[in-house]
């Protein structure tokens, strides 16, 4: 288990610099299939240019849904084998420049938040209101009516074609959940908004190549769900590729991320759970609070200060439940001291 940062687009020398500085050795960048049509040689360069300061290029995440010319592969529409065949072609570049995870997401009118929230100290976090967004934003869908059955018809039938290109290629794919996870948004069914639908996800195709992007604050946001039985489930079954390891109030129809020890998830008891499940991914710092004076860090949500904040949690976190195994048992990390026993 190590942690992991993501960035958006090329990173520059400065921002590699400071993550090497940090110690972080597992980099994540934003795009991929259907957002930027990079080529196998750009994916190359960029591997290339991340190895070069001592760390790896361990997964590319986006999300071709959110674009209107792929949502025929989303609604099952009339283009939908042409534009299969150009994302695999896509999917099959990343694989053979060596990127070893692409995550993306069937959300078609991509994530949601509404409100901005006040959390610890005066920072900004993002908020979320089921009824708030849906009072002032009339339903509207693309074209007919959409019904969840014809999504998850187009769904499965895009992961029959492209498990195989990614066991081919030796990259490993998998969805990340309905952010907010909520029955519909703008007319659109959302379908990883529960346990239920990722088991059924997971089930299509028997393959390790047939996974999931865990964002566990969206998993937490699931209503009526156990954030650490799911943890348990898919981690025992080797179906997380890698966690977004973020912290939320509480849970859908209304919510409000926080810092990420200030939520209503037992952060360390989430960690102990990846662990004993048999998870050694990474965990990306994700959506960070704003706070004071902070500069704007080119990867998700917060920056350079709130992104340090969690990155030296969830290294902490780790390092932590790690050596509950080395010490047997549940360790004060303050009367550790080195070559003691």
């Amino acid at each position: 288990m190590e942690p992991m940062v993501a960035l958006r687009g090329t990173p520059t020398d400065e921002v590699l610099q400071v993550l090497a500085q940090f110690g972080v050795e597992n980099i994540l960048v934003y795009g991929g299939p259907g957002v930027a049509h990079t080529k196998y040689h750009e994916y190359v360069s960029l591997r290339m240019k991340i190895e070069s300061f001592g760390m790896k290029l361990a997964a590319i995440e986006g999300g071709f849904s959110p674009q209107i010319e792929y949502h025929d592969v989303i609604f099952g529409g009339s283009r939908q084998d042409e534009l299969i065949e150009d994302l695999l072609e896509q999917v099959r570049d990343m694989g053979r420049a060596g990127i070893p995870i692409y995550g993306y997401n069937w959300m078609p009118n991509s994530w949601g938040r509404a409100q901005a929230t006040i959390v610890r100290g005066g920072a900004l976090g993002t908020g979320y209101d089921y009824e708030w967004e849906n009072s002032r934003r009339p339903e509207s869908s693309p074209g007919e009516e959409i019904t969840e059955d014809q999504m998850w018809d187009a769904l499965e039938y895009w992961i029959k074609a492209v498990t195989p290109v990614a066991e081919e290629v030796g990259m490993r794919c998998g969805i990340h959940p309905e952010d907010p996870p909520v029955p519909q948004r703008g007319g659109v069914p959302g379908l990883f908004r529960s346990f239920d639908a990722f088991k059924r996800l997971v089930e299509i195709t028997d393959s390790d190549y047939n996974a999931i992007e865990f964002c566990q604050g969206t998993f937490s946001e699931m209503p009526g769900e156990d954030i650490y039985e799911m943890i348990d489930y898919f981690g025992k079954r080797n179906k997380i590729m890698y966690v977004h390891f973020r912290n939320v109030s509480g849970q859908a129809p209304s919510f409000n991320e926080e810092f990420i020890n200030t939520g209503y998830v037992d952060m360390k008891k989430a960690m102990r759970t990846y662990r004993d499940a048999g998870f050694t991914g990474n965990f990306i710092d994700d959506h960070c609070p704003l706070m004071v004076d902070d500069e704007d860090f080119p990867g998700n949500l917060g920056g350079y200060r709130s992104r340090l904040f969690a990155q030296g949690y969830i290294a902490g976190v780790i390092e932590s439940v790690k050596k509950e195994v080395e010490y047997g048992g549940p360790v004060d990390m303050s009367k550790v001291v080195k070559g003691a026993n």
